[in-house]
């Protein structure tokens, strides 16, 4: 398997800043492990980089917001953002569950025009803020406890615990993080840019970006779908 020390030494090279059969100084290579584990984190926020989401779920409770992130109500990495969620709801006998969509609210602006943020009913949107160190999620109206709510996030690309860390990841991730990598030393070392390697690391991105390529199916608005209601969701009243 490679690992973290053979992706920084292959970089190097490629970068020119050693040559072949030349050492890299452990200066050289605990600094280029650094800008792995800065690129790694810079790749996780971006959606065509990560290659799958994943579900994270909690038991509703009368909460106004759940924390997440380390040591939050939801003991999960903090995100960036909620990219689609969805609450469940048993129906009869236990197993015989019922999904429904939740929207997302992008904007703390869209959330402060709900009138009655406290109203407990049947859940209709999610709004999340990605605070720092933890992130709150608030559903509206407020879900009772008959209610399982799933958060679709995008997965860590976990950082390089160590230069004997192995990489853990598709296959075509290895070729563009080491011509990536190469590109950031090339930077460090105030190198001239190859022309070449830039393009190598254009295309081992764009061969990630088509692989991890999800568009969901474009859908009509709620109130559209509804027939052209006037009932205003966020001040719970019908404009005239």
């Amino acid at each position: 398997m490679t690992t973290a020390r053979d992706l920084i030494n292959d970089a190097l090279k490629d970068a020119g800043a050693i040559g072949v059969g030349q050492t890299a100084l452990a200066e050289d290579i605990n600094d280029g492990l650094k800008r792995l584990n800065a690129m790694m984190a810079q790749w996780s926020r971006q959606r065509w980089l990560v290659y799958h989401l994943i579900d994270v779920a909690f038991q509703a409770d009368g909460s106004l917001n759940y924390s997440i992130g380390s040591g939050g109500d939801l003991n999960y990495p903090r995100p960036d953002r909620v990219e689609a969620a969805f609450f469940r709801q048993v129906v009869g006998v236990p197993g015989n569950q019922v999904d429904y969509p939740l929207d997302i609210l992008n904007s703390r602006e869209d959330y402060n025009q709900i009138a009655l943020k406290s109203m407990d009913s049947f859940p209709a949107c999610l709004f999340y803020d990605s605070g720092y160190p933890l992130g709150y999620v608030y559903i509206w109206p407020v879900p009772s406890n008959q209610y399982e709510i799933h958060l679709s996030l995008k997965a860590t690309l976990t950082a390089f615990a160590s230069l004997n860390s192995e990489v853990n990841l598709p296959p075509e991730y290895e070729e563009a993080l080491r011509v990536n990598l190469a590109v950031r030393l090339k930077v460090k070392y105030q190198m001239p840019m190859d022309p070449q390697l830039i393009g190598l690391a254009k295309s081992a991105l764009n061969v990630i970006r088509n692989s991890n390529a999800q568009i969901p199916s474009l859908q009509m608005p709620r109130d559209l779908v509804r027939g052209g209601s006037n009932y205003n969701i966020f001040a719970d009243r019908y404009d005239p």
